[in-house]
């Protein structure tokens, strides 16, 4: 598979950084981006039929066609019900936002009190049955299950196993799989009450699980990605290259193409004073790169409404690091965004 060179279309809209991607469920027409700026934007990525100008340079600007606002901090995860008729969202409000996606308003709220997280909230997905539970993780080092149909203000369950922040999760079934700095991924089976963790060394930052779930793919600190065993722990691929840096941010990584590829975000960039994003791809099962995509700051002639001001009054270099991504396939056709930095999400058809 040759992986496109030229973006399909633009998202624009948010005032900052964007932090978190999600497609909507099967068929995933549309895309949520959570970002900085305390808002999520939902588009359709097919642009219109008249693309719009940026300084005097037509751009296929995808359709924003809502914003949801009531977060009060910014926004770092983002997880779609499975009938699309909801969303949660978690960020540094130390509360889960349960989102009616037509109405636009908040159904639900839950922590920001005694009984929840008494950190940000780094990440969080529906689970159970008919998604009636919601799975969350925080800097607090819990990863709480709340009831959705319950008017409880208390989580049922809290998983405090974790020895420093929790990072990502991931939900499968009955079990709950939790990511943390700590360098541990922890597997809990709800129903037999039991954890299971696997010591990977550097902290973790992202986690994908395959459709069997027989395998977990692990994001860290060490600018490596490892394709994990999960009946016995093992490392089945390792995935790094020198050209590749992940030592300091949470960058997503998924497995993509119906699990033929391994693609990551890159901070390389960071402090290096460049303006164009990477993302890279390798193979599963022969851990060779197969791609480097450039992901530029935005479309031509396009310039960012927000602009950073050091102390000196001169505007501060802009890094595009690549920290998010979605990708869908099937459904309307293979298709991935991403996002950082810039605040732009670039979308790509496959």
């Amino acid at each position: 598979m040759a992986f496109p060179t030229k973006p399909s279309a633009y998202l624009l809209g948010s005032n900052g950084p964007v932090h978190a991607l999600a497609y909507s469920s099967s068929p995933g027409t549309y895309i949520l981006a959570g970002s900085s700026d305390r808002s999520i934007r939902l588009y359709n990525p097919s642009p219109a039929s008249s693309s719009r100008s940026h300084n005097g340079t037509d751009v296929l600007e995808g359709r924003l066609i809502q914003t949801y606002s009531a977060h009060g901090y910014e926004v770092l995860s983002i997880a779609v019900s499975s009938g699309n008729e909801s969303f949660v969202s978690s960020g540094g409000d130390r509360a889960v936002f349960l989102w009616d996606v037509s109405t636009g308003v908040t159904t639900r709220r839950f922590g920001g009190n005694i009984h929840g997280h008494t950190g940000q909230i780094n990440c969080v997905s529906f689970a159970g049955a008919g998604d009636s539970l919601i799975v969350s993780g925080s800097f607090d080092t819990t990863a709480r299950i709340w009831d959705v149909k319950s008017n409880s203000v208390k989580p049922i369950q809290v998983l405090d196993n974790a020895r420093d922040a929790i990072t990502s999760i991931v939900v499968r079934g009955p079990e709950v799989i939790t990511g943390s700095v700590d360098g541990r991924v922890r597997s809990y089976d709800i129903r037999m009450g039991t954890c299971t963790a696997d010591v990977i060394g550097a902290s973790v930052t992202s986690l994908d699980i395959t459709k069997d779930g027989n395998a977990l793919l692990v994001g860290t600190l060490d600018s490596k990605l490892r394709l994990m065993d999960r009946k016995n722990g093992t490392c089945l691929k390792a995935y790094d290259d020198p050209t590749w840096r992940n030592e300091e941010l949470r960058v997503q990584s998924l497995l993509a193409k119906r699990e033929k590829y391994v693609i990551v975000g890159d901070e390389m960039t960071a402090g290096l004073g460049g303006r164009e994003g990477r993302v890279l791809a390798w193979d599963v099962l022969s851990g060779k790169l197969a791609a480097t995509i450039t992901i530029p700051w935005g479309p031509a002639g396009y310039e960012s409404k927000k602009k950073v001001i050091g102390k000196d009054g001169k505007e501060k270099i802009r890094n595009n690091v690549m920290s998010c991504m979605a990708w869908r396939d099937g459904g309307w056709g293979d298709q991935f965004c991403v996002a950082g930095t810039s605040g732009v999400v670039t979308v790509f058809d496959t």
